[in-house]
């Protein structure tokens, strides 16, 4: 609910504090008092778009701050949360208007952005009149309005679940497809490379193996050589004989010469064990050296066959066996693929199935609650003085969609016999108004969380017709909030607040004005709506029997 709206500088108000209150709260005045400018302040604190010159001539800025009250449940704190703000039992907006043209907004005292503004107005406040296209007039919102009034939230939601659910269906058969077809493409390949390298077969760290064994042997014969007359000179023509005669000729004089020559033939024979084991290391040696002539080409064509592989697929050598592992998963995927593909096909078949079932549970509820509407409407068409018009929800086969498959447009016929069309093209702007007002009466439900807004709904209208509008407008904000701007005494008189907009010289300068009137002042205001400029005894009397309904 709208609490509080404060304009400062903006056109020609100067300063407005107005608090509004729950039920039906009307505005009236002459016309060019300022009624449209108050509408207009309003949508500036909303972010709607309107026109660009609102700031008061001779002002730096303009500026509007609403307050709304904030229920717990109401939609804007599911907004406010969004956005990051904070949320409390009430919610003001102030947004500034400079004579530059730069707007700025805040919401409960933080920055925001316009976006956030509108996306804010949209939970808080309707704004229906003769011209109201994003609203009744607007075909796109039909079928949701018609959904409203259903109340088969349970069946949107089905078909909504279910166009998922066949959306990712779907997508899987895609990717399946496109992968296969992708495998498909490149099977020969992957068939050929599987084959060349099981047939090789490289192991992990072979490559290092096989470089070590090809370097070794490519330098055996000079290695060997060396390696051989070192064996020779270690052995018992060389140290090792040499070292044996020198022990056994110290041994034998050795009795001769006690405790002198001990520690030399000691010393000698460890020298004989060393040599021995230096000479059995050099044989190992050289019998490794001792190779086959053929194995340096057998290592090196396979090193050669390896590292070839390993560059024709991109690969380090030592990966050759990860990347067959690879290829042969997508050779397997491959021959599973036309299995997955068919079953993926099969769950997108059942899933189809669903959004079909559902879609079509939706169509039958939708029609049904289509004559219903029609019902309604029609009912309240009647002492709206339309009794003879006739209203029609209109559904058609559209493409299917996340909220099923139905078109729907309300059609009316304003006189019996005459073509159906769309409301904004076949009503008069009075028959519009009332086509309007009953279809707001019958889309409305009791736990609204928004503050309504009906601009000179009554435009074209008067007598029985104006009071019968007075009275749905009356019972439609019976638990809400109305604003009304009107011209028309019998709906004035239904208002339970009334404001009356008027124009003033002040200082050489044009302002607007809004008074709240006490009852007195209504009997006047409505008088001078009945009467025009001359106010006379019989249009207040006039008055006092519309405000005593």
């Amino acid at each position: 609910m709208l609490r509080a709206l404060d304009i400062r500088d903006m056109l020609i108000i100067d300063r407005l504090e107005l608090a509004f209150r729950p039920g039906l709260n009307v505005l009236t005045g002459e016309t060019g008092a300022g009624k449209s400018i108050l509408l207009d302040s309003l949508g500036f604190v909303l972010g709607w778009r309107g026109r660009a010159d609102l700031v008061r001539q001779g002002a730096a800025q303009g500026e509007v701050v609403a307050v709304f009250g904030l229920p717990p449940a109401h939609p804007a704190r599911a907004v406010l949360a969004e956005a990051g703000l904070p949320a409390g039992d009430e919610l003001i907006l102030r947004r500034v208007n400079t004579a530059e043209g730069r707007k700025t907004a805040w919401v409960n005292d933080r920055r925001c952005s316009g976006e956030v503004l509108r996306a804010l107005s949209a939970t808080l406040v309707e704004l229906h009149g003769q011209q109201d296209d994003r609203g009744l007039l607007d075909p796109r919102g039909h079928r949701a309005m018609l959904d409203a009034f259903a109340g088969h939230d349970d069946l949107v939601k089905a078909v909504r679940d279910a166009w998922r659910e066949m959306q990712l269906a779907r997508a899987a058969v895609t990717d399946a497809q496109e992968a296969l077809e992708q495998i498909r493409s490149e099977e020969d390949f992957l068939r050929h490379a599987v084959a060349e390298l099981d047939a090789l077969d490289p192991q992990p760290g072979e490559d290092a193996e096989l470089d070590a064994r090809r370097r070794m042997m490519q330098g055996a014969e000079r290695i060997r050589d060396d390696v051989a007359r070192a064996l020779a000179l270690l052995g018992s023509d060389g140290a090792e004989g040499a070292a044996a005669d020198a022990l056994r000729w110290l041994e034998g004089v050795g009795e001769d010469a006690p405790d002198m020559l001990d520690e030399a033939i000691a010393a000698l024979g460890r020298a004989l064990i060393e040599l021995a084991e230096a000479q059995d290391g050099v044989g190992r040696c050289l019998e490794a050296l001792d190779f086959d002539p053929f194995e340096l080409e057998r290592v090196e064509e396979r090193l050669f066959a390896i590292r070839a592989l390993a560059r024709k697929h991109g690969v380090l050598p030592d990966d050759l066996g990860a990347l067959a592992g690879e290829l042969r998963d997508r050779l397997a995927a491959l021959e599973a693929g036309d299995a997955d593909l068919q079953a993926r096909r099969a769950r997108l078949g059942e899933a189809e199935a669903a959004y079909e079932s559902a879609a079509a549970a939706l169509s039958e509820s939708r029609r049904e609650a289509a004559g219903r509407l029609d019902r309604a409407v029609m009912a309240e068409l009647a002492p709206l003085k339309m009794e003879r018009a006739v209203f029609s929800t209109g559904l058609a086969p559209a493409d299917p969609g996340p909220d099923g498959r139905d078109a729907v447009t309300f059609t009316v016929a304003t006189n019996p016999g005459a073509p159906a069309g769309p409301l904004n093209r076949i009503a008069s702007g009075g028959e519009l108004s009332r086509f309007l007002l009953a279809l707001k009466v019958c889309l409305t439900g009791p736990d609204r969380g928004v503050t309504m807004i009906f601009d000179e709904i009554d435009r074209g209208i008067g007598g029985a017709t104006a009071d019968a509008v007075g009275r749905r407008l009356e019972a439609l904000a019976a638990g809400g909030q109305l604003l009304v701007v009107t011209h028309s005494p019998q709906v004035a008189a239904r208002g339970a607040h009334h404001w009356r907009v008027e124009k003033k010289i002040v200082g050489g300068a044009t302002l607007s004005t809004v008074t709240r009137l006490d009852a007195d002042a209504r009997v006047d205001e409505i008088a001078r709506m009945v009467a025009g400029d001359t106010v006379t005894d019989a249009a207040r009397e006039a008055a006092r029997a519309l405000l005593a309904g």
